[in-house]
């Protein structure tokens, strides 16, 4: 298993109490402690505009702004965003934006793409908010042009929701073949497929059953499309809460909610903390989630994605992670 880890924004409210001229020091360091390490093969943001549960006023930093911060930043680490949203960015501009990118990290991006759905921050930045069918369309077309773009240096497509004429992406990226493509979501009809026919990775469930089940049906669609099941990663994010004793863990959850709580009330902290973490497969102790997480790689997972909520404040957690667990699902 290959592990990535998120690092925090503000999109879940994990920079709340942080002064904002000091949020980019909070993330760089981070960063950088991942990158100085042999545990942590990808750093990865959210690419959001407005905080959940709910949107408030606290900080959330936007995805391709920091890609390019960390590119400059670190070294060696890969930079993945989970994921980006086709339609918040014209795809020959985005093709653009992350061809740079990769060039500033030596060849080290990797481009998260979806269709998007947080439809508040969709209709509050005037993107209206079209049907999931429009949005995933939109999402196969932009592949298109991506994968013309990082290959040919030029994109031309003549689409239902996307035209490009020529579009000039110079230079290539660094990576041979363009930037791997992780296409997110668990849609069985149209992402999985979109999945099949261009992804190298894919992002869906972790829950053991949906995650079995997405994974035949990504199988059926390479089948039918003459693609290669086996050489595409399939991925999972977890929110991780992890100590020593489970006595830990609930102090850990507690701190959580009240943390949460001045933003964005007690009622919706408690939701969010039970909802998100409470039940994660990498909330626990060291055995316990080394017990769940291996159950699900075992099924065919091979990358795993872990939010820690407080890293911004405390990274003991990440550290019994990298000490304990890591070692044993490695």
């Amino acid at each position: 298993m290959r592990f990535g880890i998120f690092i925090p924004q503000g999109w879940r409210h994990d920079l709340v109490g942080i002064e904002p001229a000091e949020q980019w020091r909070v993330m760089r360091d981070l960063a950088q402690r991942a990158d100085a390490g042999d545990i942590w093969e990808s750093l990865w943001v959210y690419d959001h505009f407005h905080t959940v549960p709910v949107p408030t006023e606290e900080a959330t930093h936007e995805a391709w702004t920091l890609m390019s911060a960390f590119a400059a930043s670190t070294s060696r680490i890969r930079l993945g965003q989970m994921c980006t949203a086709m339609s918040y960015r014209n795809p020959a501009y985005l093709a653009k934006i992350a061809a740079t990118v990769d060039l500033i990290s030596g060849g080290r991006v990797e481009m998260g793409i979806g269709g998007g759905w947080y439809e508040h921050e969709w209709r509050a930045y005037g993107y209206g908010f079209p049907t999931a069918g429009e949005r995933l369309a939109r999402l196969d077309e932009g592949v298109q042009i991506f994968r013309q773009a990082w290959t040919e240096g030029k994109a031309t497509l003549d689409g239902v929701h996307y035209q490009v004429d020529g579009a000039i992406v110079r230079p290539l990226p660094l990576q041979e073949g363009g930037i791997p493509l992780w296409i997110a979501g668990g849609g069985e009809k149209k992402t999985l497929r979109i999945a099949a026919k261009y992804a190298q990775y894919t992002n869906f469930s972790n829950v053991p059953e949906e995650f079995t089940q997405k994974s035949e049906i990504l199988r059926a669609h390479c089948a039918d499309v003459g693609t290669d099941f086996d050489a595409i990663v399939r991925s999972s994010n977890f929110n991780a809460v992890i100590a020593a004793t489970e006595a830990e863990v609930e102090e850990r959850l507690s701190a959580i909610q009240a943390k949460l709580t001045p933003a964005i009330g007690d009622d919706q902290a408690k939701g969010y903390v039970d909802g998100m973490f409470r039940t994660s497969a990498a909330t626990g102790t060291p055995e316990q989630v080394i017990e769940k997480l291996s159950a699900i790689r075992d099924l065919g997972l091979g990358y795993a994605i872990f939010n820690f909520p407080e890293s911004a404040y405390d990274t003991s957690g990440i550290e019994l992670f990298e000490r304990e667990v890591a070692p044993a699902l490695r």
